[in-house]
């Protein structure tokens, strides 16, 4: 993990498979991902190290549908349909120790995100998964208000820890690291900007909710200065296309009004959703 942490910028940035292969463990290729299988247990270990979910465009199925649970957590489907199979035994050691694991989320062909150190905190063998969490399960006990506020602080970033990273991944490696408004390519002045908030029903962290956006247009779709239309024009806050400020604002805003998105996905199925796109437009219309 502290080699991951090196060679992703704490878990910000993906892999190839290739890249992975660079591991060394005592001098000795050390494959820390399993390519055949979804579950990774090397020999010398008693437990899972690793467990990976493979990339599939929006719309296409996984083998196994690895997903968000109701209370927000993630499940990790186990292996087949015999919850006594090896690779499932070995993901139910890491929890009965509270063994730290690599979730790899592919994000692209051939390119995954580690996400670590998470956890397997429960199975719920009736739909045949295990339960995923970054933190170990019960590592804090509700005993009074303080308490209780803080458990819920820690599932709430938890939630965040575990699902902004591989939507970011997946945005970044889509509009291949420009911002979809200007084309900034430098990917540290960079975010993965939700279309529909995703404490609404609608935004879902999914790449179809997507745009990557440098800061300053981020902030300003954010907050409604700057919209996008579902036909992918940017149109700016009529206030502020009277306004005489700086370069910034004449450049970096008003020159953009009616513009067409500069950057957009070279594949239309991860383009942004027009359906969520006129979500986010008619709020800014509002303003």
């Amino acid at each position: 993990m502290d080699w991951l942490g090196r060679r992703t910028n704490d878990g910000a940035e993906p892999l190839t498979t290739e890249e992975l292969k660079d591991f060394r463990f005592r001098g000795a290729p050390l494959p820390l991902m399993d390519m055949q299988r979804g579950i990774r247990k090397p020999a010398v270990l008693d437990a899972a190290l690793s467990f990976r979910t493979v990339y599939r465009p929006d719309g296409a199925e996984r083998p196994y549908a690895d997903g968000r649970g109701s209370d927000g957590l993630m499940r990790y489907k186990f292996r087949g349909t015999d919850p006594q199979h090896p690779e499932n035994r070995a993901l139910r050691a890491a929890m009965d120790r509270k063994l730290p694991l690599i979730w790899f989320f592919g994000v692209g062909p051939g390119v995954y995100l580690p996400t670590f150190p998470v956890y397997i905190v429960g199975e719920e063998p009736e739909h045949l998964q295990f339960i995923v969490d970054a933190v170990t399960d019960g590592a804090i006990q509700p005993h009074g208000a303080l308490e209780e506020a803080l458990k819920r602080y820690v599932t709430v970033e938890t939630k965040r820890r575990l699902h902004q990273p591989i939507f970011r991944a997946t945005v970044m490696r889509a509009y291949e690291s420009r911002c979809a408004v200007c084309a900034l390519g430098h990917r540290q002045l960079l975010d993965a900007a939700h279309i529909v908030p995703d404490r609404e029903e609608a935004g879902v962290a999914g790449i179809r909710n997507g745009l990557s956006l440098c800061k300053i247009h981020h902030a300003a779709f954010d907050t409604h200065i700057l919209g996008v239309r579902p036909d992918y024009v940017v149109q700016i806050r009529s206030d502020l296309l009277d306004e005489i400020d700086g370069p910034m604002l004449r450049h970096g805003l008003q020159e953009r009004h009616g513009q067409p998105l500069m950057v957009l996905p070279s594949v239309r199925r991860e383009r942004p959703a027009s359906d969520l796109l006129e979500i986010a437009y008619a709020v800014f219309l509002e303003q």
